[in-house]
């Protein structure tokens, strides 16, 4: 029979994933997401500049919406007439390139990290995330750590994607899966 270890979950929690500039910067963002969030829903501006002044590249008119949650703004770039919809997660540990015209969906999940599952103290792994160009991550899509969403790609409603997607491919399902190409008409 094989012999297995068992997790070192206080190793896990004493590892320092972030540098001191990154911690000092979580502190202050955890006192801009209130003014972030509770901004009216018109003032897309207002929250591209926020996320401006903690180090985010965002293009011209980009619409973000109140209630998106970014985690850490300085590891987010996004193209010019982008938008990020409501309730959506952008759990950027790792850097998440948008291109331009993208949406993101309402309640989609961008995950930009993960943990070496192999190693018992389960280090941070900070597996950045690239959606080209024209795609679209529909509502409730999850978009997995490393993935990269080729331009003009679909990811469809409540997809679960782990793997890279080809430009100008639709995907659906848990897992993705190829349905079609997208022709623009």
């Amino acid at each position: 029979m094989k012999s297995y270890k068992e997790l070192d979950i206080r190793a896990t929690r004493r590892a320092n994933n972030y540098s001191k500039k990154e911690y000092f910067l979580r502190v202050l963002w955890s006192f801009m997401k209130p003014i972030f969030k509770y901004s009216p829903r018109i003032f897309f501006s207002f929250r591209s500049n926020i996320l401006k002044l903690f180090g985010a590249k965002i293009g011209k008119s980009v619409h973000i919406y109140p209630s998106a949650i970014i985690y850490f703004p300085w590891n987010l770039e996004i193209g010019d007439y982008s938008s990020i919809g409501e309730w959506a997660l952008i759990y950027n540990l790792g850097p998440v390139k948008i291109g331009a015209k993208v949406t993101i969906s309402h309640r989609a999940h961008l995950c930009a990290g993960t943990h070496d599952y192999n190693i018992v103290n389960l280090p941070l792994m900070k597996k950045g995330i690239y959606i080209g160009s024209q795609a679209w991550i529909c509502a409730d899509a999850f978009i997995g750590p490393g993935v990269k969403v080729a331009e003009g790609a679909i990811v469809g409603a409540g997809s679960i994607c782990n793997r890279h997607v080809e430009e100008w491919n639709i995907v659906a399902g848990n897992p993705c899966k190829f349905i079609k190409k997208r022709i623009l008409k």
